[in-house]
């Protein structure tokens, strides 16, 4: 058991891992990730793996676009063998009414101005890019070629050996019971293994980023809702592209192999941290996916499972320091997209942590945004 660290990092997902990378590869000792499970074993290996950059607010059309940058050069930079599997066949963003076709023209002329190559596309354009799309009720839609997926477990893996090679060390299955703080400072990590003493810790626990934050008497503005998926028995590739929809409030993209994984948001969904699977789910996402893409709804289900988005008011992240503690850093919200935003999130946080020049200005996402009401609602969140 390590009972010193510069920092300590709760949380081995994509974030956690990502953040240990960045802060090794600048340089930083000593580094310790301490998560109470394995390796990427909540919300990011639960995620639906896809990374877009059509978003409908510039901060986070520049995270995205920058991540994605990263992971196509991802198995260069960590030096992975193995590879991520990155797959770029686009998004396709469905449009079923005249004002969700404005926001999109808005979206796309936003994410234009920053470099993102995303267009505007008719009802026929779409049903060329997924032939077997129902147009029934369409209006239009919108469409990225540089968007995608990713396998979550191998992308993590990534960001985790070469973090171990820089000299990071993980303590998995190894929970946090208290943090402990002396005259207004973090000193000491305390988990069901033994203590560690620290100066800095970094809350990157996903789901349960409000829990830990409750250690240290902050009441965060972040919930965390159930988010379920499910994926079918793989057939011939017949779809590029993830086809999504806000207002209907799923996506859908078939892996290379041959499998369809699909999910669905609903505002009914739980908020008390539970991953259980419901039947209720596997119904309306049947019915979703027999309207939209009726050949789909054809295919058997294989299984299903549930992860956890760590919702924020304004569906935008929350990067930073909490007034009053020295040395607490986190990096939370979210919002279900904290996959595709790994890589900006390790290079924000090691910038903040080290006091390095931001290469992209967070200030806008810091908590104290919630306080002075500056919140600028993503419109773009399944």
């Amino acid at each position: 058991m390590v009972n010193k660290a510069s920092v300590v990092i709760i949380g081995a997902g994509i974030s956690g891992c990502s953040i240990a990378y960045h802060l090794a590869e600048k340089g930083m000792k000593d580094i310790v990730v301490v998560d109470k499970s394995y390796i990427s074993s909540g919300a990011t290996g639960r995620c639906g793996a896809g990374v877009r950059m059509q978003w409908g607010t510039k901060m986070n059309c520049l995270l995205a676009k920058k991540s994605i940058e990263f992971y196509e050069h991802a198995d260069e930079i960590l030096e992975y063998k193995r590879g991520v599997h990155f797959h770029q066949g686009g998004y396709l963003l469905l449009a079923y009414s005249e004002k969700e076709l404005a926001q999109f023209k808005l979206n796309v002329k936003l994410q234009n101005s920053v470099g993102i190559p995303s267009k505007i596309v008719t009802v026929k354009e779409a049903k060329e890019i997924v032939p077997h799309l129902n147009t029934q009720g369409l209006y239009g839609g919108a469409f990225c070629k540089r968007d995608g997926f990713l396998d979550p477990f191998l992308t993590t893996d990534a960001f985790y050996l070469a973090a171990k090679r820089r000299g990071v060390k993980f303590l998995t299955y190894t929970q946090v019971r208290d943090i402990v703080t002396e005259k207004g400072t973090v000193s000491i990590v305390k988990t069901d293994k033994g203590d560690i003493h620290t100066e800095m810790v970094v809350n990157a626990s996903g789901g349960y980023a409000q829990e830990i934050a409750k250690i240290l008497g902050i009441n965060m503005p972040v919930y965390s809702r159930r988010h379920q998926i499910l994926v079918t028995e793989p057939v011939e590739h017949v779809q590029g592209p993830m086809v999504m929809s806000f207002s209907k409030n799923f996506y859908c993209q078939q892996n290379p192999k041959g499998p369809f994984i699909m999910g669905r948001g609903d505002d009914l969904e739980p908020t008390d941290l539970s991953i259980q699977s419901s039947w209720q789910f596997l119904e309306k996402m049947a019915k979703t996916i027999q309207h939209v893409l009726p050949p789909v709804s054809d295919l058997r289900v294989i299984r299903q499972w549930a992860g956890l988005y760590n919702m924020t008011p304004d569906k935008q992240p929350i990067y930073g320091t909490v007034e009053g503690i020295k040395g607490y850093y986190q990096a939370l919200g979210f919002s279900g997209h904290g996959f595709m935003l790994g890589p900006l999130t390790g290079m924000i946080m090691s910038e903040m942590i080290l006091g390095l020049p931001h290469e992209i200005d967070i200030s806008p996402l810091s908590l104290a945004r919630f306080e002075r009401g500056d919140l600028i609602l993503e419109p773009s969140v399944v």
